[in-house]
C-alpha cells in the first residue's frame, strides 16, 4: 500500500524546510561574523608565530651565595626563535650560559636538545642548532626603525616555565640603557609594559602583524610594567656576525653584504666584491640588491651568511640579484679554504686570514706574488680601528712580506714589534695599494 502526502501538507513541509535552512544559515553566518570579529590582528599574530617560537630548559651550575667555595645547580628556562628552517635558533646568551644539556620544546611540542654554536656576551645573544627532520617555520622579521610610542606589542615566551605564554602591552620608550650587573650593560633597548617574566628571555616581541620587532631580554625587578627588549635591527646584525663566524674559516666567496633600510624596510645589498673571487666570476657587482637566496626572500645579512652554513650544494647557492630594476639569477659557489686558514692574529690585531694562491695574485701588484686575505675582522680591534676590511690582502708587515701564516706569526712575535707595540702594514684592496700603522692589542687583556 502506498501513502500519499496531501498537496497542502507537502507545501507546508517544503516551506518549513526552507525556513529551517534559512534560520540555520543565518545562525551560521552570525557565528562566522562573531568569529571574524574575535580574530583580531593580535590573535592572528600569535597564531602565525607560534610554531617559530621554542621553549628552552636546562640545569646550570652557579656559585652558592652561602659558600664562596661551593656551587649549586639550578633549573634554567628561556625562549628562542627560529631564524632558519634547518633548526637555527636565536636566544639570549644568559639563558644557555653554563647549561650542558639545552632541552628544546618546539612549537608542535616535539622535544630535542640543542647545541650552542656561537655567542656574543656583550649583546647577550646566542645562536643554537637543533636537528630537525622537517623544515621549521621561521619567525617573521620586522623592523625596529619605525617603532612608535604606545604602539601595541605582544610578548611570547616560556614565562616561569608556562610554555608559549602570551602577554600584551605597548611600547613605553625607546633607546634605553640598562645595567643589570657589573658585567652586563644593554644599550638602545625597547621599553615595554608587556608582562615579561623569568623564562621570557630570548623570546620575540611582536607587532600587530606578527613580525618580530625585538628580543625580550630583561625586566626591572621590583617595578610593575617595566621590561626591555633588544631591537630586532640590532639583533639581526649580531646574528649575522655570529653565523658568519661559523663558516669564516672554511669558505671564501669574495662578497661582503650589508643591510640597509629604505623607507624603514630592510634590504640586503652587496657592499663590495673581491676581484677574481667566486662572486666576481658570476657577475655580482657592488650595489646589487640580493632579493632571494635559494628561492626564499632575503632582507638581512643574516640570511646570506646562513645560506653557507652546513652542507652547501655542489651547484652553489642560488641568488636572485637586482640592480636598477633588472633582476638576474646566479649560482654562487665557494672555495673551501679550511686547511689554509689561520687565526694567529685574531687576538693580537683582530683578523683572521687565509692564504692567497699565486694564480689569484696575477695582475694585482708587480712586487707581490702571494699574500694573506682577511676573512674576518674583530669588532673594535686594532685592525677595525685602522679600517681593515674582509677581503683585503695583506702583503707586508714591518718590512717583511706576509706570504704565509708562518710569516704573519713571525712578524707579530718579533721582539722589536712587541717592545714598540706597533708596526707598518701594506695591503691591496681591489688591486689598489694602501698602507698604515697599527698597534698590537694588550695580550694580557685577551683570552686566547
Amino acid at each position: 500500500m502506498q501513502f500519499r502526502i496531501p498537496q497542502a501538507l507537502g507545501v507546508a513541509l517544503l516551506w518549513l524546510t526552507l525556513l529551517t535552512a534559512t534560520i540555520v544559515g543565518q545562525a551560521s553566518a552570525q557565528d562566522q561574523s562573531r568569529f571574524q570579529q574575535r580574530m583580531t590582528p593580535l590573535v592572528k599574530a600569535v597564531r602565525d608565530c607560534r610554531l617559530s617560537v621554542v621553549n628552552l630548559r636546562g640545569k646550570k651550575t652557579i656559585a652558592d651565595e652561602n659558600s664562596a667555595a661551593k656551587t649549586k645547580q639550578v633549573n634554567g628556562m628561556g625562549t628562542g626563535v627560529v631564524i632558519d628552517k634547518r633548526g637555527y635558533i636565536l636566544t639570549n646568551y644568559h639563558v644557555v650560559q653554563g647549561v650542558k644539556n639545552i632541552e628544546v620544546t618546539t612549537g608542535d611540542r616535539q622535544k630535542t636538545t640543542a647545541r650552542l654554536l656561537a655567542h656574543d656576551p656583550e649583546t647577550d645573544l646566542a645562536v643554537l642548532k637543533i636537528e630537525v627532520e622537517q623544515p621549521l617555520p621561521v619567525i617573521a622579521i620586522g623592523t625596529s626603525s619605525d617603532l612608535m610610542l604606545a604602539e601595541t606589542v605582544t610578548a611570547v615566551g616560556n614565562a616561569y616555565g608556562y610554555e608559549h605564554t602570551v602577554t600584551v602591552g605597548i611600547i613605553s620608550q625607546l633607546g634605553r640603557t640598562v645595567q643589570v650587573n657589573d658585567e652586563q650593560i644593554y644599550r638602545n633597548l625597547i621599553q615595554t609594559d608587556a608582562a615579561i617574566n623569568p623564562g621570557n628571555s630570548g623570546g620575540p616581541l611582536l607587532n600587530i602583524y606578527g613580525e618580530m620587532i625585538g628580543i625580550n631580554v630583561a625586566v626591572r625587578i621590583g617595578a610593575q610594567g617595566i621590561a626591555f627588549a633588544i631591537p630586532v635591527n640590532d639583533a639581526m646584525k649580531v646574528a649575522a656576525k655570529l653565523i658568519k663566524k661559523l663558516v669564516a674559516d672554511d669558505i671564501y666567496h669574495g662578497i661582503a653584504t650589508r643591510t640597509i633600510y629604505v623607507n624603514d624596510q630592510p634590504q640586503l645589498v652587496v657592499a663590495s666584491v673581491d676581484a677574481d673571487s667566486p662572486a666576481a666570476e658570476v657577475g655580482i657587482r657592488k650595489g646589487d640588491r640580493i632579493v632571494e637566496i635559494n628561492h626564499s626572500e632575503s632582507s638581512h645579512a643574516m640570511h646570506f651568511h646562513s645560506a653557507f652554513v652546513g652542507d652547501v650544494h655542489s651547484d652553489g647557492v642560488k641568488l636572485t640579484v637586482s640592480n636598477r630594476g633588472v633582476q638576474r639569477n646566479v649560482r654562487l659557489k665557494v672555495r673551501q679554504v679550511s686547511s689554509a686558514t689561520s687565526s694567529v692574529a685574531w687576538n693580537d690585531i683582530g683578523i683572521k686570514v687565509t692564504n692567497v694562491a699565486p694564480e689569484e695574485m696575477v695582475g694585482m701588484h708587480q712586487n707581490y706574488t702571494r699574500g694573506l686575505r682577511v676573512t674576518d675582522v674583530r669588532p673594535e680591534s686594532p685592525a677595525e680601528v685602522e679600517g681593515i676590511l674582509a677581503g683585503d690582502i695583506i702583503v707586508a708587515m714591518h718590512g717583511w712580506k706576509t706570504e704565509t701564516t708562518e710569516n704573519l706569526s713571525f712578524v707579530l712575535n718579533e721582539k722589536l714589534i712587541q717592545e714598540r707595540g706597533d708596526f707598518m702594514f701594506y695591503i691591496l684592496r681591489d688591486k689598489e695599494p694602501f698602507w698604515g700603522q697599527m698597534r698590537i692589542a694588550e695580550r694580557d687583556t685577551l683570552t686566547r
